[in-house]
């Protein structure tokens, strides 16, 4: 078995990366549980991939482990791809996703459901101590709803409709969402990588 640390603290996003690579010979461990839970990566790239790799790179160097990281958010296409990877802090400072939410309704006022198209991104990075390095890319494609829907998921989730279902994430749950998410496509891509990087295993 080999030690993956996650370089997160978003407890849905360990759920979720867990639960996807949940078949492979990793004990995944997070941040708090390798006595990282001060540490603070400064997401401050203009990508996806810069985010991703930063903070990976940071959390392999303190722990000399392979450690994998997450940048995701959201694209919505007639606001030119906003608000990327700013989706987190979205409203400004003391952002929460109900505030992120919000913002994104009033920007999109008056707009008509076929011009509301965006997409979840995930890029996920894995830095390996001897220099190995693993960036795969994810996209689930969608519409943003008139109001949220939905129990489950976090983030836009409630917001995000799949045109094949025509729910949102939140209404789909869990077990679908980790088999057609952004970041389920960018898992499973990983899984392949993982295994070629490793020579087999």
């Amino acid at each position: 078995m080999l030690n993956m640390v996650i370089a997160s603290k978003n407890k849905h996003k360990l759920e979720e990366i867990q639960a996807i690579l949940r078949d492979l010979p990793l004990i995944i461990q997070s941040m708090d549980e390798v006595g990282l839970s001060h540490v603070e990566v400064v997401e401050d790239g203009e990508t996806f991939e810069e985010n991703s790799m930063k903070k990976a790179k940071e959390v392999m160097t303190q722990t000399g482990r392979i450690a994998i990281a997450d940048d995701s958010g959201l694209e919505v296409d007639i606001l030119e791809n906003q608000p990327g990877v700013y989706s987190a802090r979205f409203s400004g400072e003391g952002a929460t996703d109900q505030k992120n939410n919000m913002k994104l309704l009033k920007m999109l006022e008056n707009i008509p459901y076929e011009q509301r198209t965006a997409r979840f991104v995930s890029v996920i990075s894995v830095a390996f101590p001897d220099g190995k390095e693993i960036v795969v890319r994810g996209e689930c494609e969608g519409i943003i709803g008139f109001e949220e829907k939905g129990e489950h998921g976090f983030g836009y989730d409630p917001l995000f409709i799949v045109p094949q279902y025509n729910k949102t994430f939140s209404e789909l749950g869990p077990e679908v969402k980790n088999k057609i998410s952004h970041r389920a496509k960018a898992l499973e891509k990983l899984k392949r990588e993982f295994v070629r990087a490793l020579g087999g295993i």
